[in-house]
């Protein structure tokens, strides 16, 4: 069985998602010893032995949704955000601080993944909106990366996932040289979910009593608040962009 919980795993928060784990398989009673941690996100979503996994909103409803099942959403406690929800920060290096979103038109355009709701999709939509169209796009790999790019002048803005940016704050020196420019509309936040074998409610309650036990620093560390139904029709009903592909052609069709 696979227990993969990656999306917001990093050296500061292992050892929390570690606990959490044990709860969860504890209260499932069932699962690997420990998460899956060195394996692709992609294989662990689609393999028939998935006990548990948390992916991204854009993963779900364009390539996930009917392969697998939708156990529930996290409460991160997001500030302006309904319980389940998050959203997507623009950020800029500090001696950008007074230019507006529009102002990076036609500018380097970090992004993690161009299946990344957060990263991509919500960001793109929300400059889409308001006639902003990036001028270079630079894929990074992960928000860190996008962080970094912006610092080290590979690129000019970026978006990342609020909650990742929380831990940037928290974590990562390199944070404080960086300043939001704006904030998109919440969005549903990164599901867990599951096999299709698998019963998605049992599941459900396992997590729901490992938030409940897990002790307050690893929760704090974790920003876990909850555990929420989001229905799946709410997933489904967010805009998908074009992908970087056609974005890079429609940037090269308008310079």
């Amino acid at each position: 069985m696979i227990a993969y919980l990656g999306m917001y795993d990093r050296p500061e928060t292992a050892s929390a998602n570690d606990l959490f784990w044990q709860g969860i398989r504890s209260a499932l009673g069932r699962g690997p010893e420990t998460l899956h941690r060195d394996v692709d996100p992609w294989v662990a979503w689609t393999s028939a032995e998935l006990l548990l996994a948390q992916t991204c909103g854009c993963p779900f409803r364009t390539r996930l949704y009917g392969e697998v099942e939708l156990v529930g959403t996290p409460d991160y406690g997001l500030p302006d955000c309904p319980p389940g929800y998050y959203r997507s920060v623009f950020v800029a290096r500090k001696t950008d601080a007074d230019k507006p979103l529009a102002g990076f038109d036609r500018t380097r355009f970090a992004y993690n993944d161009g299946l990344s709701q957060s990263g991509w999709a919500a960001p793109l939509i929300h400059m889409q909106d308001r006639d902003i169209l990036p001028g270079e796009l630079v894929e990074t790999g992960s928000h860190r990366n996008s962080a970094l790019a912006v610092i080290e002048g590979r690129a000019d803005f970026a978006s990342l996932d609020l909650l990742s940016w929380q831990m940037m704050l928290e974590h990562d020196d390199f944070a404080a040289d960086l300043c939001e420019i704006e904030r998109t509309v919440p969005t549903p936040g990164l599901p867990f979910i599951t096999a299709l074998k698998t019963d998605p409610a049992e599941v459900f309650l396992a997590l729901k009593s490992a938030i409940e036990t897990l002790d307050e620093t690893s929760r704090k560390a974790l920003h876990l608040n909850g555990l929420v139904h989001v229905p799946i029709s709410d997933y489904l009903a967010v805009p998908t962009p074009p992908g970087p592909v056609l974005t890079q052609m429609k940037i090269k069709a308008r310079t």
